[in-house]
């Protein structure tokens, strides 16, 4: 028996009431770039001018940071592997871990270097360290963020130098922090470290510049990641918190003034966790909806999710939020549980939509041939009395 035209089925479902809820009120943000992103449930909750490639400032030192990461993963230095420092390094302006020739500085130092002292000369004598010359990695880096996905940067230099051809977008930064997360925790933690002195020489520049460390708030905590200020680029920070089980992390560029990017870091972080909350929508298992099942034991398969669906919703409920499920049917027998069949499209105002893999429910084995003979009755009579259609009524 031949399969019946398959048909793309949208079935719209009554928002339930968890679901409903009205849109949290945007954050006005002062950053002439910003991008703010829930972590925990992969929502972004504002995008302003977060694809325009712009000068990162020191903030693009996270892309050293992760090179130098991934040749620890990868077993090519160890925390105790010392590089030299060249008069190059030594003679970097701007901030500085202060270097000189005859140092051995560990990668150890270096990372703290770099983090907490934002030393350009740390980042030089990373790159020459492990490329050869801050050129060459440079090229590296560019080739190793488009791998990424970080598709509006590229990098002239280690350490954010001024230069016309050094731009990322905020969300670049956005991915890169989230990558620094999630792909060395072994690592991250150094991230909120506030002090790093190297060989006493900089008592000045001890102090991790992120304004966020500072705070010390009941209910949330930050923990990273990095600064950035040049005259061009202005004040920038690419910051992370956590409340809970969630973390945020966030993008801001182009504040007036350290002042200004301390106060506009706490507001978004505050705006974050306390505008939205995350639910649970529907538990694992709990039937959605059910979809037809062509030449089967059964006609229907009921469609499910395979893991609770957590998402964020304005803190707020109201009315406002839309759900649908779509997926092609009918779907041919048989049918194994688990196997995924749909979509579940969760409609949330001013937020992305949520796409939800739905599954089925049961085993659904091929009909015998009682079955084949009922449905090929089906079909020879709805062609007969209504002169088309293939397969069974469109589900509504």
């Amino acid at each position: 028996m031949t399969l019946p035209m398959s048909l793309r089925r949208v079935i719209a479902l009554a928002a339930l009431a968890l679901l409903a809820a009205l849109p949290a009120r945007a954050f006005e943000t002062r950053a002439s770039a910003a991008w703010v992103y829930d972590m925990t449930t992969q929502t972004v909750l504002l995008d302003k001018n977060a694809d325009t490639p712009l000068p990162p400032a020191s903030m693009s030192k996270l892309m050293t940071i992760n090179m130098l990461f991934e040749a620890l993963r990868d077993g090519r230095v160890t925390m105790d592997t010392t590089f030299a420092v060249s008069s190059r390094a030594k003679a970097m302006g701007g901030s500085t871990m202060f270097l000189n020739e005859t140092d051995r500085p560990t990668v150890r130092d270096l990372i703290h270097g770099m983090i907490i002292n934002s030393g350009n000369d740390a980042c030089v004598v990373v790159a020459e360290g492990l490329s050869g010359t801050e050129e060459a990695f440079a090229h590296l880096m560019t080739e190793r963020a488009q791998a990424l996905g970080m598709t509006n940067s590229n990098f002239t230099n280690s350490s954010g130098w001024p230069d016309p051809g050094h731009r990322m977008s905020m969300r670049d930064l956005g991915i890169l922090a989230k990558r620094l997360i999630s792909e060395f925790p072994e690592f991250y933690p150094i991230f909120a470290e506030t002090n790093f002195n190297y060989m006493d020489r900089a008592p000045a520049n001890a102090t991790n510049r992120n304004p966020l460390l500072k705070i010390a708030a009941a209910d949330w905590q930050a923990d990273g990641l990095k600064t950035g200020h040049t005259s061009e680029a202005g004040y920038g920070l690419v910051g992370s918190a956590v409340m809970g089980d969630r973390r945020v992390i966030f993008v801001i560029t182009g504040l007036a003034s350290d002042k200004d990017r301390a106060e506009e870091s706490e507001a978004i972080v505050n705006w974050a966790f306390r505008q939205f909350t995350e639910k649970t929508l529907v538990k694992s298992g709990t039937r959605v909806t059910a979809a037809p099942v062509w030449m089967g034991a059964a006609d229907s398969v009921g469609l499910v999710p395979a893991a609770d669906v957590r998402l964020l919703v304005p803190a707020q409920v109201q009315e406002g939020v839309t759900a649908e499920v779509i997926y092609t049917g009918p779907v041919r027998a048989p049918v194994t549980a688990g196997q995924q069949l749909a979509e579940l499209i969760v409609h949330v105002p001013d937020l992305p939509d949520a796409r939800i893999p739905l599954v089925a429910e049961t085993d659904v084995p091929a009909g015998g041939f009682a079955k084949r003979l009922t449905t090929a009755a089906e079909v020879l009579i709805r062609r007969y009395i209504g002169g088309e259609g293939t397969g069974p009524a469109p589900a509504s």
